[in-house]
């Protein structure tokens, strides 16, 4: 796997002794996952730093909530319709390595309020997830988030929606977040954002990145082709809906 090219010989051979024994650990506990592969575990592995024990119990929170919260396997479109109405994530395109990219508008959402609402929400969240997951080419395992704060303003303020995503994130998506940029994050923002950042793991700080006014094209450009980047930003890329992508 092109993941594993940067990570030297002696961890990948430690990361694989150590699956054998996390394989054992979720088959003893849930003997209908034989059929997940190498990949999947070693994400859970390295989300908690190659402990056994933590990784195992990881994942089978993960298969818990899968089966309670995605019965069928997957979220339909029908499922989540007032989510995307408001037309606020798009995936099209992919990074210098091969890597899926998804456009958020944060101004596009509003704070959900009734049981029904933040259902919806947390469901369109695994939709959104899930489409990224599934955009990545063989070899990658990881997706890239532009988040555009363009706009953003204190109607568009929910606290538990956020923290509720990232939640979902780190708990059940490990190690699929290679970087998001964040940009145009007005004066309001920094609020928020000391209520939500310690809400927010190690492992997904460092894959965090506030980008400047003036150095959105130019930083986009680093990690992203012309042709990749959506016009929005200076590249030559249209945006595709989540629901059309």
């Amino acid at each position: 796997m092109q993941e594993e090219k940067n990570v030297p010989s002696s961890t990948l051979e430690e990361e694989t002794r150590k699956l054998v024994l996390m394989r054992a650990i979720i088959r003893k506990n849930n003997p209908d996952s034989e059929g997940v592969d190498d990949a999947t575990l070693r994400r859970f592995l390295r989300a908690r730093d190659l402990d056994i024990s933590k990784a195992s119990a990881m994942f089978i929170d993960y298969s818990k909530w899968r089966r309670e919260f995605v019965p069928m396997g997957f979220i339909s479109e029908s499922e989540v319709m007032n989510q995307i109405a408001h037309e606020k994530v798009f995936i099209q395109g992919k990074d210098k390595e091969g890597c899926p990219i998804a456009v958020v508008f944060s101004a596009k959402h509003f704070p959900c309020t009734k049981g029904d609402a933040i259902d919806e929400f947390n469901r369109f969240v695994v939709y959104c997830f899930d489409k990224g997951s599934s955009s990545i080419l063989e070899g990658q395992e990881k997706f890239i988030i532009i988040l555009d704060m363009q706009d953003f303003a204190y109607r568009n303020i929910d606290t538990r929606g956020y923290i509720s995503c990232l939640s979902i994130l780190q708990n059940y998506y490990p190690e699929r977040l290679k970087k998001c940029f964040i940009i145009h994050a007005p004066y309001i923002f920094w609020a928020l954002w000391k209520i939500v950042y310690p809400f927010i793991d190690q492992n997904t700080r460092r894959k965090i990145f506030f980008v400047e006014e003036k150095s959105i094209k130019a930083t986009l450009l680093e990690n992203i082709d012309e042709d990749q980047l959506p016009r929005l930003y200076g590249g030559k890329m249209e945006l595709v809906p989540i629901d059309k992508a």
